[in-house]
């Protein structure tokens, strides 16, 4: 899988490591009196030769907006729905847990989105148990649709 560097919603790149990234836009926020909190969501879209993805870290200011970060992947070969929608899982445990100590150093809230429906009715819901078992035994809060905004609104309309 190709994974390209992370970038602002603006498409600015990032030159150092995510968590260095992060740290920083902390301590800027929390300096500006700002208390945070932090998803991590991913998103894929699958084509005839390959599957496109996006994990995104949103960061909100409570009561005053927010901003994202977002990583984009290119896999080289098409999978079922059940195996990519834990893939967008384990893509966003991996993000959520690298970042996860400087979170707690700095008191930030961390919740880990699934682009996943909680409708029966919808394919993604066969990987459901295995997707909320997994974030929730890695010791993260844990949204799916409709609540998981990071997953299915911003890592979508990046992907």
């Amino acid at each position: 899988m190709k994974k390209e560097k992370w970038k602002s919603f603006s498409g600015k790149v990032f030159e150092k490591p995510i968590i260095n990234v992060i740290e920083n836009a902390i301590i800027k926020e929390q300096k500006a009196g700002y208390r945070l909190k932090i998803y991590v969501g991913s998103d894929s879209q699958a084509y005839k030769t390959h599957v496109e993805y996006a994990t995104v870290i949103v960061v909100l200011r409570e009561g005053k907006g927010g901003f994202m970060f977002v990583r984009n992947d290119k896999g080289t070969k098409q999978i079922g729905i059940k195996e990519r929608m834990l893939k967008e899982v384990t893509m966003s445990v991996e993000v959520a847990y690298e970042i996860c100590n400087v979170l707690d150093k700095y008191d930030v809230d961390l919740e880990v989105h699934a682009d996943i429906n909680t409708d029966p009715k919808f394919e993604s819901n066969i990987a459901l148990k295995d997707a909320m078992g997994y974030i929730l035994g890695m010791g993260f809060k844990f949204k799916a649709k409709p609540y998981a905004f990071a997953s299915s609104s911003c890592a979508d309309s990046m992907v």
